[in-house]
């Protein structure tokens, strides 16, 4: 068990005042190895507002996989889940290989032109295949050249194991833990791997384990078919109330959309209202900065902002976005992309990813190239990680009842993923919120909320198809700029896909 040493730290004076405290972990790199290489595992803390009732520790993932933890506790200080800070220190750890745990997996390149998701975006009509493969063989020989031997060790599992000397460590003799999105999937993981280790474990926008790690293709269709609905149903909101959304389509959002990626794609759209960036913005640029707000309707307003403003040849809100959001991080696909490529079941025919690519650019014509043209790297990536866990996920019946929380609308974890983690882990209960974005607690609905606390609180479980409401209007910014270069905040959890 580690020895964690706490100090002071933070990222802004509120940080520091409210009490956030920072250690470091020192850990085996591989786990069946004890003495050999040791990685260094960022960790902070928020302490109990109310020490005399403290419960224990809660920990908290917001996935990704790769997504920091470390980071968001020193910036945002006090009012981090704050009702449950009330009896839980809140503790968030950066994963081995992310963030400020050491190593850390950065490839080296700039993800704007020489990451997998750089522009352009490849159509059936211009893709080279041999330019293709080739500069997915680059980013990988350039992952692999910068990176050692922590390559091999970056499974979920591994992450359970030392989320599970950490519990220990805070002197927790039972995990409480709060998972998003891939977070989910390491919350599954860590119970299965540790049944008799946790009290209570909340997994809010789950994914179906098994298919994330032997059948990512269908869970990558599945979310691009999730953002086209997400898209529709904002255009359709938008339609309805055009105030909020800043005027932006008239009564037909979706056309104006495809106009603008139209017109965008004639001539990028300039924006001289940003001068940090004056770049003019490009159709694949909409693309993903679209893509990403689609994860939080309470951004939606932003999002539909910024449209309209380009859509009046005044594309400065959508660069602020891109460059705050999109491209803030420039390691963060890289070690999406190492966890993720170590330890999922995908094809290593290339012909497979041009053939889907096709066949998604036709299906899926706002965010295709998202999704197949941009996972070639995956079926070229020739590290595995050999104590990565399989399954299965069933839980016994002795083991305390994991609440999971599914969104009907969720673009980057559809609702039926939820369903079939219920199903996986045996020992589950299903709560659901009727609604928009990816993941549920935190705002998007007093029901979700009071629920989910409740049980983390007192173990108490909602009844068995309990269904909440979301209670989150679109409202129009008061100030694009501002709010996007602030966005990453609500993103915070949403951004976990």
């Amino acid at each position: 068990m580690p020895e964690l040493t706490w100090a002071g730290c933070g990222t802004t004076a509120e940080a520091t005042a409210a009490g956030v405290e920072c250690a470091t972990a020192d850990l085996p790199m591989d786990h069946a190895e004890p003495g050999g290489t040791r990685v260094q595992i960022a960790v902070a803390r928020v302490p109990a507002a109310d020490p005399a009732n403290r419960i224990g520790s809660l920990f908290f993932n917001f996935g990704g996989p790769g997504g920091p933890a470390v980071d968001y506790l020193q910036a945002a200080g006090p009012g981090v889940f704050a009702a449950l800070n009330q009896r839980f220190d809140i503790v968030g750890f950066d994963p081995r290989g992310v963030g400020q745990s050491t190593p850390a997996v950065d490839c080296g390149l700039d993800p704007q032109s020489e990451g997998f998701f750089s522009p352009p975006a490849p159509t059936p009509f211009d893709v080279d295949p041999a330019a293709l493969v080739a500069s997915a063989q680059e980013y990988v020989d350039a992952c692999l050249a910068n990176n050692g031997e922590v390559l091999e060790h970056l499974s979920t599992a591994n992450v359970a194991r030392d989320m599970d000397l950490l519990r220990a460590a805070v002197g927790d003799e039972r995990l409480t833990y709060l998972g998003f999105s891939y977070g989910t999937f390491l919350g599954a993981t860590y119970a299965a791997l540790f049944p008799d280790r946790y009290r209570a474990l909340v997994l809010d926008g789950a994914l179906d384990p098994e298919q994330y790690l032997t059948d990512p293709v269908s869970l990558s269709t599945a979310q691009a078919a999730g953002f086209e609905r997400a898209l529709d149903r904002f255009a359709e909101a938008c339609a309805v109330d055009q105030p909020a959304c800043s005027g932006f389509g008239g009564p037909d959002p979706l056309l104006a959309y495809d106009r603008l990626l139209a017109a965008a794609e004639a001539a990028p759209i300039p924006a001289p209202g940003y001068p940090e960036d004056p770049r003019p913005v490009t159709a694949d640029e909409i693309r993903e900065v679209t893509l990403t707000l689609l994860y939080a309707k309470q951004l939606w307003g932003l999002l539909a902002a910024a449209l309209a403003a380009a859509e009046d040849g005044d594309a400065s809100a959508i660069r602020a976005l891109a460059d705050h959001i999109v491209y803030a991080d420039p390691a963060s696909t890289d070690r999406f992309f190492a966890i993720s490529a170590g330890e999922q079941q995908w094809p290593t025919d290339v012909d497979a990813y041009l053939e889907r690519g096709a066949a998604e650019w036709a299906a899926f014509p706002h965010f295709w190239g998202s999704f197949a043209y941009s996972e070639i790297p995956w079926g070229l990536w020739p590290v595995q990680d050999e104590d990565a866990f399989t399954g299965p996920y069933e839980l016994p019946g002795t083991s305390a009842t994991p609440l999971v929380i599914g969104t009907t609308h969720d673009p980057a974890t559809p609702y039926s993923g939820s369903v079939a983690m219920v199903e996986a882990l045996g020992n589950a209960r299903l709560l659901t919120m009727e609604g928009d974005g990816h993941t549920a607690y935190g705002g998007n609905s007093a029901c979700i909320d009071s629920v989910t606390d409740a049980y983390l609180v007192d173990g108490a479980l909602p009844a068995a198809g309990t269904v909440c409401q979301q209670e989150v209007p679109v409202v129009a910014p008061t100030d694009v700029p501002v709010e996007a270069s602030t966005a990453t905040q609500r993103l915070a959890v949403p951004l976990a896909g």
